[in-house]
Protein backbone atom coordinates (compact mmCIF):
# COMPACT_ATOMS: atom_id res chain seq x y z
CA UNK A 1 0.00 0.00 0.00
CA UNK A 2 1.13 3.44 -1.20
CA UNK A 3 2.86 5.52 1.81
CA UNK A 4 1.15 9.09 2.14
CA UNK A 5 2.97 11.96 1.38
CA UNK A 6 2.81 13.89 4.41
CA UNK A 7 4.07 10.77 6.34
CA UNK A 8 8.16 12.02 4.71
CA UNK A 9 7.39 15.51 5.71
CA UNK A 10 6.93 14.71 8.93
CA UNK A 11 9.97 13.02 9.62
CA UNK A 12 11.96 15.88 8.07
CA UNK A 13 10.70 18.40 9.97
CA UNK A 14 12.78 18.07 13.10
CA UNK A 15 16.07 18.40 11.42
CA UNK A 16 15.02 21.23 9.67
CA UNK A 17 14.30 22.80 12.48
CA UNK A 18 17.38 21.72 13.74
CA UNK A 19 19.06 22.82 10.81
CA UNK A 20 17.65 26.10 10.44
CA UNK A 21 18.83 27.01 14.12
CA UNK A 22 21.80 26.24 14.08
CA UNK A 23 22.95 27.06 10.54
CA UNK A 24 24.64 30.07 11.21
CA UNK A 25 26.61 28.88 13.86
CA UNK A 26 27.81 25.75 11.81
CA UNK A 27 28.84 27.91 8.91
CA UNK A 28 30.95 30.24 11.01
CA UNK A 29 32.63 27.44 12.22
CA UNK A 30 33.20 26.36 8.90
CA UNK A 31 34.68 29.26 7.96
CA UNK A 32 37.17 29.73 10.77
CA UNK A 33 38.42 25.87 10.11
CA UNK A 34 38.99 26.95 6.29
CA UNK A 35 40.96 30.06 7.62
CA UNK A 36 43.08 28.02 9.75
CA UNK A 37 43.71 25.26 7.30
CA UNK A 38 44.27 28.49 4.50
CA UNK A 39 46.97 29.38 6.58
CA UNK A 40 48.41 25.99 7.71
CA UNK A 41 48.75 25.70 3.81
CA UNK A 42 50.79 28.31 3.46
CA UNK A 43 53.38 27.86 6.08
CA UNK A 44 53.62 24.33 4.53
CA UNK A 45 54.65 25.50 1.15
CA UNK A 46 56.58 27.44 2.35
CA UNK A 47 58.56 25.22 4.02
CA UNK A 48 58.26 22.79 1.94
CA UNK A 49 59.86 25.15 -0.80
CA UNK A 50 62.61 26.27 1.58
CA UNK A 51 63.49 22.47 2.38
CA UNK A 52 63.36 21.49 -1.63
CA UNK A 53 65.60 24.73 -1.77
CA UNK A 54 68.18 23.53 0.77
CA UNK A 55 68.44 20.44 -1.36
CA UNK A 56 69.21 21.39 -4.76
CA UNK A 57 71.58 24.40 -3.67
CA UNK A 58 74.53 23.07 -3.96
CA UNK A 59 73.41 21.59 -7.60
CA UNK A 60 72.39 24.58 -8.20
CA UNK A 61 75.32 26.25 -7.42
CA UNK A 62 77.61 23.77 -9.68
CA UNK A 63 75.50 24.66 -12.87
CA UNK A 64 76.00 28.07 -12.41
CA UNK A 65 79.57 27.80 -12.62
CA UNK A 66 79.96 26.99 -16.51
CA UNK A 67 77.33 28.75 -17.02
CA UNK A 68 78.85 32.02 -15.43
CA UNK A 69 81.92 31.19 -16.74
CA UNK A 70 80.24 30.76 -20.36
CA UNK A 71 78.70 34.13 -19.94
CA UNK A 72 82.57 35.82 -18.59
CA UNK A 73 83.79 34.25 -21.68
CA UNK A 74 81.35 35.56 -24.24
CA UNK A 75 81.99 39.01 -22.57
CA UNK A 76 85.57 38.89 -23.13
CA UNK A 77 85.29 37.84 -26.75
CA UNK A 78 83.09 41.04 -27.21
CA UNK A 79 85.27 42.93 -25.46
CA UNK A 80 88.24 41.85 -27.71
CA UNK A 81 86.26 42.05 -30.93
CA UNK A 82 85.40 45.54 -29.71
CA UNK A 83 89.40 46.23 -28.61
CA UNK A 84 90.38 44.36 -32.25
CA UNK A 85 88.15 46.87 -34.45
CA UNK A 86 89.58 49.90 -31.58
CA UNK A 87 93.06 48.99 -32.15
CA UNK A 88 92.62 48.90 -36.41
CA UNK A 89 90.71 52.43 -36.06
CA UNK A 90 93.30 53.63 -33.87
CA UNK A 91 96.50 52.24 -36.05
CA UNK A 92 94.73 54.22 -39.31
CA UNK A 93 93.94 57.08 -37.25
CA UNK A 94 97.65 57.47 -36.02
CA UNK A 95 98.97 56.46 -39.76
CA UNK A 96 96.84 59.62 -40.85
CA UNK A 97 97.99 61.49 -37.88
CA UNK A 98 101.91 60.91 -38.72
CA UNK A 99 100.94 61.76 -42.60
CA UNK A 100 99.20 65.45 -41.27
CA UNK A 101 102.34 66.09 -38.80
CA UNK A 102 105.09 65.35 -42.22
CA UNK A 103 103.00 67.54 -43.99
CA UNK A 104 102.90 70.25 -41.34
CA UNK A 105 106.58 69.88 -40.61
CA UNK A 106 107.12 70.38 -44.47
CA UNK A 107 105.16 73.72 -44.19
CA UNK A 108 106.64 74.84 -41.48
CA UNK A 109 110.30 74.62 -42.86
CA UNK A 110 108.92 75.86 -46.15
CA UNK A 111 107.74 78.44 -44.16
CA UNK A 112 110.68 79.47 -42.16
CA UNK A 113 112.37 79.68 -45.33
CA UNK A 114 110.26 81.85 -46.97
CA UNK A 115 110.06 83.91 -43.59
CA UNK A 116 113.80 84.47 -43.45
CA UNK A 117 113.25 86.14 -47.17
CA UNK A 118 111.25 89.11 -44.78
CA UNK A 119 114.77 89.95 -43.30
CA UNK A 120 115.73 91.18 -47.08
CA UNK A 121 114.45 94.96 -47.54
CA UNK A 122 114.76 95.63 -51.52
CA UNK A 123 115.88 98.75 -53.24
CA UNK A 124 113.56 101.90 -53.54
CA UNK A 125 111.42 101.44 -56.67
CA UNK A 126 113.44 97.59 -57.19
CA UNK A 127 110.70 95.19 -58.07
CA UNK A 128 111.47 91.30 -57.40
CA UNK A 129 110.10 87.56 -57.23
CA UNK A 130 110.61 84.95 -55.12
CA UNK A 131 111.84 81.78 -56.47
CA UNK A 132 112.69 78.10 -55.16
CA UNK A 133 116.22 76.84 -55.37
CA UNK A 134 115.60 72.94 -57.27
CA UNK A 135 119.36 72.24 -58.60
CA UNK A 136 122.94 72.67 -57.05
CA UNK A 137 125.13 72.71 -60.29
CA UNK A 138 128.07 72.79 -57.27
CA UNK A 139 131.27 70.85 -59.10
CA UNK A 140 134.77 71.91 -59.29
CA UNK A 141 135.19 74.51 -61.28
CA UNK A 142 131.22 75.84 -61.23
CA UNK A 143 129.60 77.58 -58.22
CA UNK A 144 125.63 77.89 -59.76
CA UNK A 145 121.64 76.88 -58.87
CA UNK A 146 119.16 76.91 -61.14
CA UNK A 147 115.64 78.69 -59.59
CA UNK A 148 112.02 78.36 -60.67
CA UNK A 149 111.59 82.02 -62.37
CA UNK A 150 112.68 82.43 -65.95
CA UNK A 151 111.31 85.00 -68.57
CA UNK A 152 107.43 84.76 -67.88
CA UNK A 153 108.64 85.76 -64.35
CA UNK A 154 110.26 88.98 -66.05
CA UNK A 155 113.73 88.16 -65.31
CA UNK A 156 116.82 89.34 -67.36
CA UNK A 157 120.60 88.54 -67.39
CA UNK A 158 122.19 90.40 -64.68
CA UNK A 159 119.55 90.45 -62.22
CA UNK A 160 121.09 90.31 -58.65
CA UNK A 161 119.93 87.65 -56.93
CA UNK A 162 119.70 87.45 -52.96
CA UNK A 163 118.51 85.62 -50.01
CA UNK A 164 117.07 86.97 -46.23
CA UNK A 165 121.08 87.17 -45.19
CA UNK A 166 122.58 88.45 -48.27
CA UNK A 167 123.65 88.45 -51.71
CA UNK A 168 123.23 85.03 -53.58
CA UNK A 169 124.64 85.88 -57.34
CA UNK A 170 123.77 86.81 -60.58
CA UNK A 171 121.56 85.27 -63.26
CA UNK A 172 123.70 84.26 -65.94
CA UNK A 173 120.91 82.25 -68.18
CA UNK A 174 117.53 82.25 -68.01
CA UNK A 175 114.76 80.27 -69.19
CA UNK A 176 110.80 80.58 -70.18
CA UNK A 177 110.44 79.03 -66.49
CA UNK A 178 113.69 77.98 -65.11
CA UNK A 179 116.75 80.11 -64.40
CA UNK A 180 120.71 79.31 -63.66
CA UNK A 181 122.25 81.97 -60.74
CA UNK A 182 126.29 82.56 -60.76
CA UNK A 183 126.94 82.38 -56.93
CA UNK A 184 129.36 84.85 -55.58
CA UNK A 185 131.73 81.98 -54.60
CA UNK A 186 132.12 81.16 -58.21
CA UNK A 187 135.45 81.49 -59.93
CA UNK A 188 133.84 83.63 -62.69
CA UNK A 189 132.31 85.67 -60.23
CA UNK A 190 133.63 89.29 -59.78
CA UNK A 191 131.24 91.76 -58.00
CA UNK A 192 132.16 95.60 -56.97
CA UNK A 193 131.94 96.32 -53.20
CA UNK A 194 132.47 98.67 -50.68
CA UNK A 195 133.68 98.47 -47.15
CA UNK A 196 130.75 99.41 -45.10
CA UNK A 197 132.72 101.21 -42.41
CA UNK A 198 135.02 102.82 -44.67
CA UNK A 199 133.39 103.22 -47.73
CA UNK A 200 136.37 102.56 -49.65
CA UNK A 201 136.03 100.43 -53.02
CA UNK A 202 137.07 97.09 -54.35
CA UNK A 203 136.27 94.17 -56.25
CA UNK A 204 134.93 90.42 -54.90
CA UNK A 205 136.40 87.62 -56.07
CA UNK A 206 135.20 84.10 -56.16
CA UNK A 207 137.80 81.59 -56.21
CA UNK A 208 135.48 78.49 -55.81
CA UNK A 209 136.12 78.37 -51.86
CA UNK A 210 133.56 79.47 -49.55
CA UNK A 211 135.64 82.55 -48.26
CA UNK A 212 135.77 84.78 -51.94
CA UNK A 213 138.58 87.54 -51.78
CA UNK A 214 138.73 90.81 -52.16
CA UNK A 215 141.16 93.08 -54.56
CA UNK A 216 141.54 96.16 -55.87
CA UNK A 217 141.52 98.37 -52.89
CA UNK A 218 142.48 101.38 -51.78
CA UNK A 219 146.42 101.53 -50.88
CA UNK A 220 145.54 103.57 -47.78
CA UNK A 221 142.81 101.47 -47.11
CA UNK A 222 142.49 100.01 -43.70
CA UNK A 223 140.54 96.54 -43.12
CA UNK A 224 139.91 94.93 -39.94
CA UNK A 225 138.40 91.84 -39.12
CA UNK A 226 134.49 92.04 -38.95
CA UNK A 227 134.22 94.72 -41.60
CA UNK A 228 130.84 94.24 -42.76
CA UNK A 229 130.64 94.13 -46.61
CA UNK A 230 127.96 95.52 -48.98
CA UNK A 231 127.93 95.83 -52.83
CA UNK A 232 128.73 99.46 -53.91
CA UNK A 233 126.63 99.70 -57.38
CA UNK A 234 129.55 100.78 -59.68
CA UNK A 235 128.70 99.76 -63.20
CA UNK A 236 125.29 99.20 -62.44
CA UNK A 237 125.37 95.12 -62.31
CA UNK A 238 123.96 95.30 -58.60
CA UNK A 239 122.03 97.76 -56.47
CA UNK A 240 124.05 99.24 -54.04
CA UNK A 241 123.90 98.49 -50.50
CA UNK A 242 123.26 94.59 -50.55
CA UNK A 243 124.30 92.98 -47.50
CA UNK A 244 127.86 90.82 -49.01
CA UNK A 245 129.48 89.23 -46.29
CA UNK A 246 132.08 89.83 -43.43
CA UNK A 247 135.94 90.10 -43.33
CA UNK A 248 136.95 86.82 -41.40
CA UNK A 249 140.92 86.90 -42.43
CA UNK A 250 143.46 89.54 -43.30
CA UNK A 251 146.74 88.55 -43.90
CA UNK A 252 149.64 89.91 -45.88
CA UNK A 253 147.36 91.56 -48.05
CA UNK A 254 144.77 88.45 -48.60
CA UNK A 255 141.10 89.32 -47.26
CA UNK A 256 138.84 86.67 -47.23
CA UNK A 257 134.97 87.31 -46.78
CA UNK A 258 132.37 84.76 -45.64
CA UNK A 259 129.22 85.40 -47.43
CA UNK A 260 126.03 86.00 -45.32
CA UNK A 261 124.35 83.53 -47.05
CA UNK A 262 124.04 80.20 -45.46
CA UNK A 263 124.61 77.45 -48.52
CA UNK A 264 123.71 74.59 -46.86
CA UNK A 265 120.31 75.89 -46.10
CA UNK A 266 119.47 78.17 -49.68
CA UNK A 267 115.77 77.37 -50.33
CA UNK A 268 114.11 80.05 -51.28
CA UNK A 269 115.54 83.66 -53.04
CA UNK A 270 114.46 87.04 -54.49
CA UNK A 271 115.42 88.07 -58.01
CA UNK A 272 115.65 92.35 -58.12
CA UNK A 273 114.92 93.24 -61.78
CA UNK A 274 117.54 95.31 -62.37
CA UNK A 275 119.34 94.92 -65.70
CA UNK A 276 122.01 96.87 -67.51
CA UNK A 277 119.91 99.87 -68.36
CA UNK A 278 122.43 102.15 -69.73
CA UNK A 279 125.40 100.19 -69.07
CA UNK A 280 127.34 99.17 -72.02
CA UNK A 281 127.96 95.46 -72.14
CA UNK A 282 131.68 95.62 -72.60
CA UNK A 283 131.74 97.27 -69.08
CA UNK A 284 129.87 95.13 -67.36
CA UNK A 285 131.49 91.96 -69.07
CA UNK A 286 134.88 93.29 -67.24
CA UNK A 287 132.82 93.14 -64.02
CA UNK A 288 131.04 89.87 -64.20
CA UNK A 289 131.84 87.71 -67.63
CA UNK A 290 129.80 84.98 -67.20
CA UNK A 291 126.50 87.33 -67.27
CA UNK A 292 127.90 88.23 -70.83
CA UNK A 293 126.77 84.53 -71.84
CA UNK A 294 123.98 83.93 -74.51
CA UNK A 295 120.54 82.57 -73.27
CA UNK A 296 119.42 78.88 -73.17
CA UNK A 297 116.17 77.43 -73.20
CA UNK A 298 116.81 75.59 -70.35
CA UNK A 299 115.55 71.78 -69.45
CA UNK A 300 112.50 71.72 -67.16
CA UNK A 301 113.93 69.44 -64.65
CA UNK A 302 112.28 65.80 -64.00
CA UNK A 303 109.56 66.06 -61.65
Amino acid sequence: MAKRPGSFNSLTQPVRSLWSYFAFTILLITSFILMLLGKVDVFLIDNARTIVLDALAPAIEVAAGPISFLNKLMKQIGDLRYLQAENSRLILENQQLYRWQHIAQLFEAENLALRSLTNFIPPKDVDFVSARVIGDGNGVFVRNIMITAGNKDGLTLGNAVVSGEGLVGGVIEVGESYSRVLLITDLNSSIPIQIDRTRDPGLLIGDNTRTPRIIYLPLYSQVVLGDRIVTSGHGGVFPSGLGVGVVTMVNDGLISVTPFVDWERLEYVSILKTGYDGIARSDTSKLLPSLTRRPKNLPCPSK
